[in-house]
């Protein structure tokens, strides 16, 4: 980042109330580790203001068109990319656009819990301001805090004992603090890459009922390899396939209960209904 982007973000400052969940669009989105190609010419419009699921097998593509999303697929050595991403019909990728802004608008939460363990729930929540250079008051980041954790659903459980390591959290705990963490820069998008893959039933429920929560607000794609996850949390699914070694690439895409009530491809049926492979 140049001096005068650095000093721009510098600058931002908290804004006063959540952004509306903003339209993400692919198109024709190819992406390549060195020499292998790995997505094909993936093309999906993700509503505002719905979740739409990316369901596959393994090793279809899902969790690398996910990173395309905010840009996080060209941190890779030798990665590259080729289409488009917009949001909002302005693509992040632009050559004016800035990394800073393109990953405020569209935050992440991983497959594995990530808070910054000896760092307090406090401070874990806000963390994302001062890496992206947001700027708040101590008022504005109290009250911040509340909002975040009450919206995943964790405000009651740690109101308490803010000032305690995240790291002292239970999983499902975590990883609601991270979506917590994530809500803070008031994205227009979620991407959630398999949130509760490495949770127990219980604590699956509890981040399944947060999404629902938040989709008023906040577009969410998510990655899941659960149908009946899918089928749960979303408002439209995408398939993803990689046949006999060729790229990863949408098979179908549409309303959720379409595609598990009746999908057009013989693939898509085979792979929702359990008989895949």
């Amino acid at each position: 980042m140049t001096s005068v982007e650095q000093a721009r973000t510098a600058t931002a400052v908290l804004p006063a109330a959540a952004s509306p969940a903003g339209t993400l669009e692919a198109r024709a989105v190819s992406a390549w580790f060195g020499p292998r190609k790995v997505l094909e010419q993936v093309s999906l419009t993700m509503p505002a203001g719905q979740v739409t699921a990316l369901i596959g097998p393994s090793g279809c593509g899902k969790s690398t068109f996910l990173r395309t999303l905010n840009r996080m697929h060209e941190l890779i050595p030798g990665a590259t990319l080729a289409g488009e991403v917009l949001l909002d019909g302005g693509d992040i990728y632009a050559p004016e656009r800035r990394l800073t802004a393109a990953r405020r608008d569209i935050g992440m939460v991983f497959q594995k819990p990530n808070p910054f363990p000896a760092m307090s729930i406090y401070d874990n929540v806000v963390a994302g301001l001062r890496l992206t250079g947001i700027r708040a008051s101590r008022p504005e980041k109290d009250q911040l805090v509340e909002e975040c954790l009450t919206k995943a659903g964790l405000w009651r459980e740690v109101a308490d004992r803010l000032r305690q390591p995240g790291g002292a959290l239970s999983g499902g705990q975590q990883q609601r603090l991270c979506i917590a963490r994530s809500l803070a820069v008031r994205p227009k998008v979620l991407l959630m890459d398999e949130p509760c893959s490495a949770l127990d039933p219980t604590s699956t429920r509890r981040i399944e009922q947060t999404v629902r929560e938040l989709v008023h607000e906040v577009t969410i794609v998510i990655v899941t390899h659960n149908m009946q996850q899918a089928q749960r949390v979303s408002d439209r699914c995408a398939f993803f396939l990689a046949e006999q070694g060729t790229p990863g690439a949408i098979v179908e895409h549409g309303p959720t209960g379409a595609m598990f009530g009746a999908p057009q491809d013989s693939r898509t049926a085979d792979y929702v209904n359990g008989r895949f492979g």
